[in-house]
């Protein structure tokens, strides 16, 4: 058996998410929302479901999705994207996968930056590449020049960005745009963006993608998910947006690996990317609200919560809250001792890990998040 996944334990996320439902604990460790997502997009998926073809669509996904990709990243994002550079996947994991298992080949260094989103080191080991880590810390999680230096090699064949970065709640700014742009043309390397979180932004600001920056247009891997937009988790519906000669490459990887995706799903997340943008705006204001009120309540208890600027999570800064315990400690003793399941952000760190930070999820109801702090009033 290959020694990348026989090594690998179960991951943190599951475990937790496994202890909450035995134990009845709140769960906001792993981020999924509890709402139903839009009921019209819903709808759409289940009309195409009755009406549409349930056999193979398109390997490269259907054209009113693939469509519907490029006029909304026009419409959002000022891209100017091709119907041919863009390829709809299972899901944005399985987007990863097929970006890695394409463009690495074996000894190729690929630069990360922890904390990472667990898949991507195994993929990038299984594919035979060796991973350049670099290490992020609070309370700005920001990338340097001399971070990116002491990992830069003339092996460096990668990048992959997570922005907005879970868990940090952080968006790459426009200094650090520029530093992965020249980074990547210096080392003629090449980007995965994974940019799921990319409509989840908060107090006005608008993410911006690498591909967007001077000389990456040409060398960048722009990955999104139906499932985060529109907080349908479970539909696992992703694409992977790239220039022709890049993009040919990806299509082989995704026709070995999944081939096609639930075309109903293709439907449901074509006509929700059409949406109006009023659909988005109340759909962050209303997660900033959680947000807040999530925050707010831990304060009122005595918790320094770091800064939020994106995605569906606030951290907890241990030390500054006076809690003398790690990340780990502190998260085994919420769930069993006060019944709240949260995640130590220790465990998106392959190597040195940042010990004092512990995640959680507010993209649930207020009265599943009024419970877990009702419940968090015991400190230890």
């Amino acid at each position: 058996m290959n020694p990348v996944y026989t090594q690998l334990g179960t991951t943190i996320f599951e475990a937790m998410s496994a202890r909450a439902r035995a134990s009845g604990a709140i769960n906001l460790g792993q981020g999924f929302p509890d709402g139903r997502g839009p009921e019209d997009v819903l709808a759409e998926a289940a009309r195409a479901l009755i009406e549409e073809s349930n056999q193979y669509p398109p390997m490269l996904g259907t054209a009113p999705l693939r469509q519907a990709v490029v006029d909304h990243y026009r419409a959002h994002q000022g891209l100017d994207l091709a119907l041919e550079e863009v390829i709809v996947t299972s899901g944005a994991t399985e987007a990863l996968a097929c970006a890695i298992f394409a463009l690495v080949s074996p000894g190729d260094e690929v630069v990360m930056f922890q904390p990472l989103y667990d898949a991507y080191l195994p993929l990038v080991e299984r594919a035979g590449g060796v991973a350049k880590l670099v290490r992020l810390e609070p309370p700005h999680w920001r990338i340097t020049a001399d971070a990116l230096a002491a990992v830069a090699s003339d092996r460096t064949r990668l990048v992959i960005l997570n922005s907005p970065l879970n868990p940090a709640g952080t968006l790459v700014n426009a200094a650090e745009r520029a530093l992965l742009a020249d980074f990547c043309v210096a080392h003629d390397a090449i980007a995965i963006c994974d940019e799921v979180w990319e409509h989840v932004v908060f107090d006005g600001a608008q993410h911006r993608s690498l591909i967007a920056e001077p000389g990456m247009r040409e060398r960048t891997v722009k990955i999104g998910s139906a499932g985060k937009i529109f907080s349908l988790t479970g539909w696992k519906v992703g694409w992977m947006c790239a220039a022709p000669q890049i993009a040919a490459v990806l299509a082989k990887a995704h026709q070995f690996m999944t081939f096609t995706t639930a075309p109903n799903l293709q439907a449901g997340a074509a006509y929700g990317l059409g949406k109006e943008r009023t659909y988005f705006d109340a759909m962050r204001a209303d997660y900033q609200r959680s947000r807040d009120r999530l925050t707010a309540g831990l304060v009122a208890l005595g918790y320094t919560v770091l800064p939020c600027a994106a995605t569906y999570f606030v951290n907890i800064d241990l030390t500054a809250s006076g809690v003398e315990m790690g990340d780990v400690a502190f998260a085994e003793w919420l769930i069993a001792e006060a019944g709240v399941a949260t995640i130590p952000v220790s465990a998106f760190y392959a190597e040195a890990p940042v010990t004092n930070v512990v995640r959680l999820c507010f993209a649930k109801q207020d009265a599943t998040l009024d419970a877990a702090l009702s419940r968090m009033a015991r400190r230890p």
